[in-house]
């Protein structure tokens, strides 16, 4: 089990970093506001793949009938109708959306990108299906071979183009190969069935994430989209590459978290009393605690890596995102948090629970936009997201108790905690580089793990009884 979860995590790291670079090394090869620009094709498939958005393949996981060919088939066609609507709708919303953000004469590659959801909907659904036996590997493959090549052709394109082209012609081969890697993988043939019956139960399994995918359009896009139309496009290059190097730990955190403790929540969620419940408890607070910790490391990393980082990898014409960077980290943190209480929600079949805390967040839109309007800065933008993500975690953690059955009394110590390091990390930055701070930030490099371990509970009796020598036995038998 440990060898999976490591196999997971690092799979999902690999993926991702190579996403990182390739990002990284086109900033640096493009201006800072063809970089805004590039950004806005993140912004734009976010907005696509939110509108058709109703969690197939966490379905395929989460159902009793995962395992049933037909049932595969039904939710591979469902998957095709949606991708062939969602490129129809970009390619008819490509010239306002250019419109809207100010830069009519890219409306064309928004028409390119129409291309891409109707790629990614031909993906083969063994990838996913697989994770129920806890078999990795072909989903994993199937984020890093698209990974490498993406990556290996942005230098001859910077070349040939050089300006926000190579992200878009990067984006295109990225998907045609993920749908490809993902048939070479697959272990069952592929076929299409269109069943209205199991299309409808789709759409009850996944009218609440298809809301809550708007939320989280607007929660995680929508800050991009006022700073973009309002602050221009240098500014939306600073704000986007400091989303890009936040975002992309937390993708990698929240969905190993995800695709790790789904199936073991799933097993567990049969029954809400008794010992299934027990056990459903218990591992629910694992993956909240779990989420905790891995969202703390990021805004660690982030604490005593970050700055060089951004100097470093791009530069000075990125210096103005370096103050910014630990306010990123916090707030992405936060999101990773946030994981953990809503996979066990979507183990349950609960998956209005992940909607509810986003409403929060979108609260804060109206807020963001008069506050830029008014002369506030990015600086600005940040904070008011930090406060509203910090309030929809909250709110998500009583949904967990009220809605699921899970106590939340445990996770008092590590919540109290995992507090005080991000209230640390914060406040440490605005002391300077006098021998006091350096002194505090050497006592939070050596007492933030410690005390983090030390306070969740529920996190090392699961890791116990998971890994430890007991578990490897019986796994063996």
């Amino acid at each position: 089990m440990l060898a999976k979860a490591l196999m997971l995590l690092s799979g999902n790291a690999a993926a991702s970093v190579l996403l990182l670079a390739r990002n990284l090394i086109v900033a640096r090869l493009i201006p800072v506001e063809d970089y805004g620009i590039a950004a806005t094709f993140a912004v734009t498939m976010a907005l696509v793949e939110m509108s058709t958005q109703f969690g197939l393949q966490q379905q395929i996981i989460q159902s009793k009938d995962g395992e049933d060919i037909r049932f595969q088939s039904a939710l591979q066609g469902f998957q095709v109708i949606r991708g062939v609507f969602a490129g129809a709708m970009l390619f008819a919303l490509a010239g306002p959306i250019a419109a809207f953000l100010r830069i009519p004469d890219v409306a064309w590659a928004y028409q390119v990108m129409a291309t891409l959801p109707v790629l990614r909907s031909f993906q083969h659904f063994d990838i996913h299906r697989l994770n129920r036996a806890l078999r990795y590997g072909p989903l994993l493959l199937t984020g890093v071979i698209p990974a490498i090549v993406s990556l290996a052709i942005v230098w001859p394109l910077a070349l040939w183009l050089g300006d926000y082209r190579v992200m878009l012609f990067a984006l295109v081969v990225h998907e045609a190969l993920g749908a490809v890697t993902s048939h070479l993988v697959a272990e069952r043939p592929y076929r299409l069935v269109f069943d209205r019956a199991i299309m409808a139960g789709s759409l009850r399994f996944g009218w609440p994430l298809l809301l809550n995918g708007m939320l989280l359009f607007l929660v995680m896009q929508g800050d991009k989209l006022i700073v973009g139309r309002e602050l221009g496009m240098v500014a939306l290059g600073i704000f986007g590459m400091g989303i890009t190097l936040t975002l992309t730990p937390t993708l990698i955190l929240a969905k190993s978290t995800q695709n790790f403790f789904l199936p073991q929540l799933s097993a567990a969620a049969s029954n809400t009393d008794g010992p299934e419940q027990t056990r459903f408890e218990h591992v629910a607070r694992a993956a909240f605690q779990a989420a905790l910790l891995n969202g703390t490391i990021l805004i660690l990393g982030v604490f005593f890596l970050g700055l060089p980082l951004v100097q470093i990898l791009l530069g000075d014409k990125y210096a103005a995102l370096q103050p910014l960077m630990i306010w990123l980290a916090v707030q992405q943190g936060l999101r990773v948090f946030k994981s953990g209480p809503s996979t066990a929600a979507v183990a349950r079949a609960v998956t209005s629970n992940a909607m509810w805390p986003n409403l929060l967040r979108v609260a804060a839109f109206p807020v963001i936009w008069i506050s830029v309007q008014n002369g506030g800065g990015l600086g600005d933008v940040i904070v008011i997201a930090l406060i509203a993500e910090a309030l929809g975690y909250a709110f998500a953690l009583v949904l967990a108790q009220v809605r699921l059955g899970v106590v939340l009394r445990p996770l008092v110590p590590s919540l109290l905690v995992t507090s005080t390091v991000i209230a640390a990390a914060m406040i440490l930055p605005a002391v300077g580089q006098n021998g006091s701070a350096m002194l505090a930030n050497l006592a939070l490099f050596m007492l933030a793990p410690v005390l983090l371990l030390a306070s969740m509970g529920d996190l090392r009796r699961y890791a116990r009884t998971t890994f430890g020598p007991a578990a490897q036995r019986k796994a063996s038998l």
